[in-house]
Order: structure tokens, then C-alpha cells, then sequence
């Protein structure tokens, strides 16, 4: 009698550890279940051009899990041609996209309603370039001089800007059209300077081949500072879904907190994304980013931070240039989230 109910205690124990485990398996397995139930919210993202150094903040936030952190699934494409991102934001089918400031201008200037919700690059790329070892000094050398663009109004009013500013006559020079064969145009002494190319990879390609080139910033020679690269998204988009954005900047601010002390860790995750259309040259993206790093630097404020003086000083200059028809309203082209 003793052993049996020895047995039966046994058996009883036993069948309740089961019981117990089998409860904590089960909770451990709905905990499991429901973490990765836990949906991330889809994010489409359109880059400017192909994936170079400048974009290594938004890899790093996908790589590091920075934006899954904010519950984010951002889906980072590329454009077939540079004019798509901002029309395909204002069309609602991406849900931000890179793009450039005095673009944004001109598009509110035709009524379209996107605005931009942080500074990437904070000063001009695109320089006026010439050979290094040429007879040109200065912006007001150029009278009597071709240089080489494409087609852009906005290159052209900043060159006789840049040459009128400088004590020259813009009517002397000749804007010559050579599409986006710049770095040809330039190695074979097609023109005599250009404007369109960025001295973050243009220039170091050009210096790369044997060609040393020298850049006159638009900012000293009467075009006003401007931010070259931006994070733009529709007013719909901005005003219906704060909250996503604020998610985005977050992410991406830690990204570039990474590459920024992590230069070539950051530029690793970079080369890994590479478009096999567009290939890229580790030393080229190197120095290009050692370039871009201190122009993407917003000095004591938020990375993205905004400057309300930089949008009017821009917009009053466009108007006055006549690339846009009609004032515009700086104030309604930003927002600082």
C-alpha cells in the first residue's frame, strides 16, 4: 500500500512538471510568436542616382538594424533617371525620396506639393571645375571660354552668376551642351571648364585619369549656400503620417552617426549594395566620402536640421534669376520634424 501510493505521488509529480514545462514551452512559444507577428511598416525610400558613398547613412541604418529598431521595413530603390524621384513623390508612389533643394523650389513654384523634411548635404557639390595647371583663376577668366553642361538651367544661371559676382561678363562665355559626358568632355579638352559635375566624384574621377581639376564654390561667387542634397516626401504624406517620418529621421540620424565614426565600416555596408550597373571604386568612394562627411555635419543642431534663411535666400535667388516664374513661399517648402 505504502509503495503504491509511493508510485502513484511519483507519478503525480512527474505529471505535473510535465504540465508545468509544457505551460512555459507554450508561453515561451506565443511570446516567440507574437514578437515576430510584430509588423514593421513598409517605407519605399528613391535615392537621387545610384548607390554611392553619400548614401552609406541609409545602409548602415538598414544593416545595424536601425530601422527596424523604429519599426520600420524600408525599401531603398534606385531611379532610372535622376527627374524621377520628386515625381514620383508628388505622385504619391514613393513615400520619400532624395533629391536637391533648388529642385524642390522650382517644383513648389509649379504648384506641386512636396516639401523637404531634412538636409542631407548641407553646401554645393556641383562646382564650377577647371584644370588645375590651366590659365583660369577665377570665375570672371572665363569670357571667351566654353564650358561644358547638361542642359540644366539652373547650371547655367549659376555660372554667370558665379562670373558676374566675380567682376566678368556671363555674356562672354559659351554654355556648350554635353549631356551627362562631362568627365569625356573635360579629359579631352572638349570644353574649357564645366558645371553639372560634383567634386565628390566627378573631380576625383577626372584627378583619378591624370586630369587635376580646380572648384570654384558657387557660395563664394554670388550664389547663396544651399543644401545639395535633401530628404523630400509629398504634404499629404508629411501631414497623414508625422509619426513615420520622425521614425525615418531617427534611423538614419544613427546612421550616420555610425559611418561618421565608423568611416570604413560605414563604407564596407556601402560597397555590399553596390549596382552592378554602376559599379563603384573603393578608393574614388574613399576620399568622396572624406569629402562628404564634414559638408553633412549640421554643427550642434539635428542631423537633417533645416535653416529658414537658407530656403528664402535660395528661393529669392532662383526668382531673381528667372528659373522660377512666380515667388515662392520658402517657408512652405521645409519642415524640421
Amino acid at each position: 500500500m505504502k509503495k503504491a501510493f509511493l508510485i502513484m505521488a511519483s507519478l503525480l509529480l512527474l505529471l505535473l512538471s510535465a504540465c508545468s514545462a509544457g505551460n512555459k514551452n507554450n508561453e515561451t512559444s506565443t511570446d516567440k510568436e507574437s514578437g515576430d507577428s510584430k509588423k514593421l511598416e513598409k517605407v519605399s525610400l528613391m535615392l537621387d542616382w545610384y548607390p554611392n558613398a553619400v548614401h552609406s547613412f541609409l545602409f548602415a541604418a538598414q544593416e545595424k538594424g536601425y530601422f527596424k529598431e523604429q519599426g520600420l521595413d524600408v525599401d531603398i530603390q534606385m531611379p532610372a533617371d535622376t527627374n524621377d524621384p520628386l515625381k514620383l513623390v508628388a505622385a504619391n508612389q514613393i513615400d520619400m525620396a532624395l533629391s536637391y533643394q533648388p529642385q524642390v523650389l522650382v517644383a513648389r513654384g509649379e504648384d506641386i506639393p512636396v516639401q523637404s523634411f531634412g538636409a542631407i548635404v548641407r553646401h554645393p557639390l556641383n562646382q564650377l571645375m577647371v584644370p588645375a595647371d590651366g590659365p583660369l583663376k577665377s570665375p570672371k577668366d572665363l569670357a571667351g571660354k566654353t564650358i561644358g553642361y547638361p542642359s540644366i538651367p539652373l547650371d547655367e544661371a549659376i555660372v554667370q552668376s558665379m562670373v558676374k559676382a566675380d567682376g566678368g561678363d556671363p555674356k562672354k562665355i559659351k554654355m556648350v551642351d554635353v549631356g551627362w559626358d562631362l568627365i569625356p568632355a573635360m579629359a579631352t579638352k572638349k570644353t574649357d571648364a564645366l558645371i553639372g559635375g560634383y567634386i565628390n566624384h566627378e573631380k576625383l574621377l577626372l584627378e583619378k585619369e591624370g586630369h587635376p581639376m580646380h572648384a570654384f564654390n558657387p557660395g563664394e561667387y554670388g550664389v547663396p549656400d544651399y543644401y545639395e542634397l535633401v530628404l523630400v516626401a509629398s504634404e499629404k504624406e508629411l501631414k497623414e503620417k508625422p509619426k513615420v517620418f520622425k521614425k525615418f529621421m531617427a534611423a538614419i540620424s544613427k546612421g550616420q552617426k555610425y559611418v561618421k565614426e565608423n568611416p570604413e565600416k560605414g563604407l564596407s555596408i556601402l560597397l555590399k549594395h553596390e549596382d552592378k550597373s554602376s559599379p563603384l571604386e573603393k578608393d574614388v568612394e574613399t576620399k568622396s566620402l572624406q569629402i562628404l562627411l564634414p559638408l553633412m555635419d549640421a554643427k550642434g543642431k539635428p542631423f537633417g536640421y533645416q535653416d529658414k534663411a537658407i530656403w528664402e535666400n535660395v528661393a529669392k535667388w532662383l526668382y531673381d534669376n528667372k528659373i522660377v516664374k512666380t515667388k515662392i513661399k520658402a517657408k512652405d517648402s521645409f519642415i524640421n520634424l
